[in-house]
């Protein structure tokens, strides 16, 4: 399954406009249904809370105009990728302040991938973050 949408441009960091924030609920939305329609009702929860996490990353991080969400399942793995097209420093999983109320996205992903038998990364480019989830449990 691949997803395609254009968002505004804004620069990296800044609020995203209401309507590319929607984006993000969408794709969640779209990535459910394409599970569950095939099956993978297992592993939907935590699929659709890594596409939100790694989509609105792109949204609000990477200061493109189009991402593309890209799901497949290979080898008993689901694999996730959201391509910004923006080469970039590569992100990293960190660990907010207590009283942060942001920032604690990719450290998600992280451990989702880690209590799926998966792994998550960044192309070298550091234009699509990607995570597999491992099927073996489904």
């Amino acid at each position: 399954m691949e997803e395609r949408f254009s968002i505004t441009k804004h620069s990296p960091g800044e609020r995203p406009p209401p309507v590319d924030e929607s984006r993000v609920r969408a794709m969640r939305l779209v990535t459910r249904e394409r599970l569950t329609s095939r099956g993978l009702t297992c592993v939907a929860d935590d699929a659709t809370l890594v596409v939100s996490e790694l989509i609105t990353n792109a949204i609000v991080h990477s200061g493109g105009r189009q991402i593309r969400l890209t799901l497949d399942v290979r080898d008993g793995v689901l694999r996730i990728r959201v391509h910004d097209g923006v080469p970039g420093p590569r992100p990293t999983a960190q660990c907010p302040e207590d009283d942060a109320e942001n920032g604690r996205g990719l450290v998600l992903v992280q451990e989702i991938a880690r209590s799926r038998q998966g792994a998550w990364g960044v192309s070298d480019d550091g234009a699509t973050t990607w995570c597999e989830l491992s099927l073996v449990a489904c």
